[in-house]
């Protein structure tokens, strides 16, 4: 079966002399579950899992009796007391944070070699349980959409597929009947995840207006779009705050996100208007309602989904590596993507057709600032396929 590379820094870390609870955080169907259970196989240590995404309802008493298994488990062992614990979904059940610091904490003091994994699947919760409770004793490993190389690696795609098909696993049987594939996409992942790790798990005032979001920012990927436009787009009383907040909701659960214009100056970011991107070109697809030789066809609307790839691609890959993503505009100049990390800025433009193009926003943008490295993606530039293989971390070497 095939192994993410984010296997091999979660068995690493579990093999440190410094135990900290590791935590994965991800969208549904990114392989979580899957990477827990071949951590298990390969690691060869007493090891118990357990979901509290099973239809029993559970209450902190359920943490309690797990982790006792895992003690157990690492008195008895042969391999110095150590033992794997995997609890799954954890962010469903009411105040677990509280529990798993004290029984951590219990274990740090009578010296207890308990290795903990926690998963989630709504990352904003899982988050804000960390913080509250779990301070110094967590590292966060994101567990991300699937790049372009593993699901060549794994399903033999290439480019052309993933751009269209985008990062999800589980739907890759599928993608010959698209009626079928389609409605995969829709019904179990997004709407499970709308309807589970969104509107179950947090208050939403107004969940036919984060639905609508939704289905705008997968529509208009890769366009810049004001809390204005949107509201008259949605044709809604709402506000502009309540759209920022849905927006980082789906965000958070690994749908869409809105991308701030770079600027220099953290006021003017927050009140820019955003870019918004869809975080699996699967979404967009699905949205176009076009199979992949339709949209094949209309050089407009593939050139929207190369960019969404790239975008993707770089929220994605920036996840847990203190790089930033922005985009950034002045009058009709634009750049389709800034990162930043500490004092380096890369710029990157797109563009999906073989022609020759000048990048005045390019250039204007270089002026205005200090820029570490200009990036032409497609064109004459990086080829598309090139540069869905690199991590953004590459660009700042």
């Amino acid at each position: 079966m095939y192994k993410r590379p984010v296997f091999k820094e979660i068995l690493r870390r579990l093999n440190e002399k410094k135990r900290f609870i590791q935590v994965l955080t991800g969208p549904r169907q990114t392989g979580k579950t899957t990477l827990a259970h071949q951590i298990i196989d390969e690691i060869q240590w007493p090891s118990h899992y357990a979901s509290a995404d099973e239809p029993a309802l559970k209450d902190r008493s359920w943490i309690e009796e797990q982790w006792e298994i895992a003690r157990t488990r690492a008195k008895n062992a042969s391999n110095g007391n150590k033992s794997l614990l995997v609890l799954d979904e954890i962010h469903k059940i009411p105040g677990w944070s509280e529990t798993v610091k004290r029984l951590w904490d219990e274990d740090e003091f009578k010296n207890r070699s308990v290795h903990t994994v926690l998963l989630g699947s709504a990352p904003l919760l899982v988050q804000r349980g960390l913080t509250e409770s779990l301070a110094g004793r967590f590292e966060i490993i994101p567990v991300t959409h699937w790049f372009f190389t593993e699901m060549r690696d794994a399903f033999g795609w290439d480019v052309d597929t993933y751009i269209f098909y985008g990062g999800y696993p589980g739907a890759a049987d599928l993608i010959s009947d698209y009626s079928r594939w389609a409605n995969y996409i829709k019904n179990a992942l997004i709407e499970t995840t709308i309807s589970m790790d969104i509107l179950l798990m947090t208050r939403v005032d107004k969940p036919a207006l984060l639905r609508r979001l939704f289905g705008l920012g997968c529509l208009y990927s890769g366009q810049i779009l004001s809390y204005q436009k949107m509201l008259g787009q949605l044709q809604d009383a709402g506000n502009t705050t309540t759209l920022a907040h849905y927006l980082q909701l789906l965000n958070g659960a690994g749908l869409i996100a809105g991308i701030p214009k770079y600027a220099g100056q953290r006021v003017r970011q927050r009140a820019s208007s955003p870019k918004l991107l869809a975080l699996n070109t699967a979404l967009t697809s699905v949205f176009f309602g076009m199979t992949f030789e339709e949209v094949r066809n209309k050089p407009e609307v593939w050139g929207r989904l190369v960019e969404s790839a790239v975008g993707a691609t770089l929220a994605n890959g920036s996840r847990g590596k203190n790089i930033q993503l922005f985009y950034w505009n002045s009058g009709n100049y634009e750049v389709d993507f800034v990162l930043v990390k500490g004092r380096k800025i890369v710029a990157i433009e797109v563009k999906s057709t073989p022609k020759s193009v000048n990048l005045p926003g390019m250039e204007k943008f270089s002026k205005e600032f200090p820029v570490w490295k200009k990036l032409l993606v497609g064109g004459d530039g990086i080829p598309v396929k090139e540069f869905l293989t690199i991590s953004p971390e590459f660009w700042f070497r």
